[in-house]
């Protein structure tokens, strides 16, 4: 793999890999025939899992000469701490830790007909918030970091997404849409920027805004600025929503933020949300930041309140 495709799929910057490589030797790419970097698989898995470790406060100097397995064994680590601070953080009566393995399970059994079953079961029986609140959103973080840390493969990381889009979407389809111009504001333009292709945070926030009476427009993920400043346009959206992974690199989020708000009409908000450790730490100043899901209604009503002044 090329630099920039190591970039965009590790989430580590150019710079960082040039810095690594000079001061501990790792990588080591070999050169193609024009003299350019050429990373082999073996260290690309490496660098995912350096990636997610350096995301949970390790000093790359520390853990750049460990083995992939002695990576995994310490990702793998905080696996179950991360799917617990999730449902504690989300669920306001607790979680079952149990209910969210069993699912994980599904995926690594291939289950996938099961999988979109007993998601549905439990829709119907939560309703559809508390649904993404208590078990979506932990169950993203599980997923999330098994297959960081090499529980799960990439293909049943993948029939996992596939299971809750249907669902989601089958769920998001049924709901009354609002009659009323006051009732169905604001418009929220909904998607990713082009390096961004993880799309379930869209789909539950999306349900949450359709629940409290937004009217969305969702264009799928990885729409480039230019269109996405269009579509604003075209649909009269009042909101631009984003949402981030913790393997987006945070240059290209900070730059892409700033480069869509130059952009976008007065008047027009920017919100983001996500994983990504950079939106807690330094946000540009004319993006909204919703750290969690629970947020939205909060934030739908600031919203209200800042057009009626």
């Amino acid at each position: 793999m090329s630099i920039g495709a190591v970039e965009r799929d590790t989430g580590l910057s150019k710079d960082a890999l040039r810095v690594w490589e000079r001061r501990y030797g790792f990588p080591m790419p070999s050169r193609d025939d024009l003299g350019e970097r050429a990373y082999p698989v073996e260290q690309v898995n490496k660098l995912r899992l350096l990636k997610r470790l350096l995301d949970q406060g390790h000093r790359p100097g520390k853990i750049i000469h460990h083995s992939i397995q002695a990576l995994q064994q310490l990702l793998q680590q905080s696996v179950t701490a991360a799917a617990a601070d999730a449902i504690s953080a989300t669920c306001a009566g607790g979680g079952d830790l149990a209910v969210l393995q069993d699912y994980l399970d599904l995926c690594q059994t291939h289950q996938a007909e099961v999988l979109r079953h007993r998601l549905s079961q439990a829709l119907s029986r939560m309703g559809l918030e508390r649904f993404i609140i208590e078990i979506l959103g932990p169950l993203n973080c599980l997923v999330g970091d098994a297959w960081a840390s090499g529980i799960l493969q990439i293909f049943e990381e993948h029939l996992y997404t596939e299971s809750v889009q249907v669902v989601m979407r089958n769920a998001i389809s049924t709901l009354p849409l609002l009659q009323g111009e006051e009732l169905a504001r604001p418009r929220i333009l909904l998607t990713t920027l082009p390096q961004e292709q993880h799309g379930l945070g869209l789909l539950m926030a999306e349900a949450i805004f359709v629940l409290d009476g937004a009217s969305c427009i969702s264009l799928g993920v990885q729409t480039p600025v230019a269109d996405i400043v269009s579509a604003v346009h075209s649909q009269g959206a009042d909101i631009v929503a984003l949402s981030f992974s913790g393997v987006m690199n945070p240059r290209q989020v900070l730059e892409g933020l700033t480069d869509l708000s130059s952009k976008l009409p007065a008047g027009i908000e920017l919100w983001v949300g996500g994983h990504c450790a950079v939106l807690a730490r330094r946000p540009p100043k004319s993006v909204y930041v919703l750290n969690s899901l629970i947020e939205i209604h909060t934030s739908l009503k600031e919203w209200r309140a800042r057009q009626a002044v």
